[in-house]
């Protein structure tokens, strides 16, 4: 069975680590917490699970402190969580299982990561993210933000996933400043950094500086095409914020010269149709996208709702706005096999009712 080191960076997290650490204990070999500067009793928390408790001095980057954790790690493999990650009881047994499994050849394993929940605890936005690590006695995580480490050598797939459960805002500006102060170091960002600062840019509401920098990403490549993809559809939002309504559906349009219609991106041409009550165009995409296969390993980020709930809740509204009422009653029905207790979904049973 292979041995596992927990390797975590931690900064003011007493409200969750207790949470996090109890939903991977008796499933790795080792804790190591690497404290960078908490001013709350989360060191000492770290401590009642572990005496591999290491201080870093904070330096606006995300990959040195990651390092830093990954080279006390002792055992094979190398796992990194954030404080507010946790198992849940049926990801434990899934990664047991992985656990009893993974051969000495395997380099990374990758893990989905659930990073929204909906009402009802099922998640809307996932990803894949690279979990396990062999220790190889080296640096492997780079950027200062939004750090990652490339995949590399034998790259297996798993089902156990890491569910992220914020408690907080945190600090809103941390990422956008360390971003701002690499540039005005003078240093370039690599492509995939300029597009997590358009995505900063977009969280603080500054679209016309975020859509610079997508255009600039897209124009120079070399970025990852899920990045690319989706860089599409974030300068649609800032195009649209900006009120060029034929430079946001450009925009979109755009993302099929990198490959075929994501559901994400249907879903949003069909929600730009259907804002400008152009229902039978807006009814081709949410069909179309209802048609594409979702593919959670392609390592892009996956919105679940866009390949069943979503283009059924909103393919309802198209067709009551055109009084086919048993046409969209129809696919409320089939919306709400996928989430049978949305508020939307609810909402409508209610609204047919009425109308017999």
């Amino acid at each position: 069975m292979a041995t596992i080191s927990l390797c975590m960076i931690v900064k003011n997290e007493e409200k969750v680590l207790s949470r996090c650490l109890e939903s991977v204990a008796g499933l790795v070999d080792e804790m190591v917490i690497v404290d960078t500067g908490s001013t709350d009793t989360t060191r000492e928390m770290a401590l009642s699970y572990t005496n591999r408790v290491y201080d870093f001095t904070w330096r606006d980057d995300f990959a040195a402190a990651r390092n830093f954790a990954f080279s006390k790690g002792r055992m094979e493999y190398l796992m990194w969580l954030d404080a507010d990650d946790v198992l849940l009881p049926e990801d434990r047994e899934v990664f047991l299982e992985l656990k009893r499994t993974l051969t000495p050849d395997v380099d990374v394993v990758m893990m989905p990561y659930h990073s929204g929940l909906d009402e009802g605890g099922r998640s809307v936005f996932t990803c894949y993210r690279e979990r396990l690590v062999r220790n190889l006695g080296r640096d492997l995580w780079e950027g200062a933000v939004h750090e990652a480490i490339a995949p590399f050598g034998k790259v297996i797939w798993s089902r156990a996933a890491v569910t992220h459960r914020k408690e907080g805002p945190g600090d809103p500006d941390r990422n956008l400043r360390i971003y701002e102060q690499k540039l005005a170091r003078g240093e370039t960002l690599s492509p995939r950094e300029r597009f997590y600062y358009a995505r900063e840019l977009m969280d603080h509401q500054k679209y016309g500086l975020a859509a610079v920098q997508l255009e600039q990403f897209l124009d120079r490549g070399g970025g990852w095409i899920e990045n690319e993809i989706e860089a599409c559809r974030l300068l649609s939002r800032c195009r649209l914020e900006a009120g060029d309504e034929s430079g946001a559906l450009q925009a979109l349009l755009d993302s099929f010269r990198y490959d075929d219609p994501r559901a994400e991106t249907c879903c949003a041409l069909g929600a730009y149709f259907q804002a400008r009550e152009a229902w039978r165009r807006a009814i081709f995409w949410y069909e179309l996208a209802l048609t594409r296969e979702r593919n959670d390993e392609g390592g892009g980020f996956v919105q679940p709702d866009c390949y069943g709930f979503l283009p059924c809740i909103q393919l309802c509204v198209c067709w009551d706005r055109l009084g086919r009422h048993a046409e969209a009653e129809a696919w409320n029905q089939r919306a709400g096999g996928y989430k049978p207790d949305d508020p939307s979904y609810l909402w409508n049973l209610a609204y047919f009712s009425s109308l017999s």
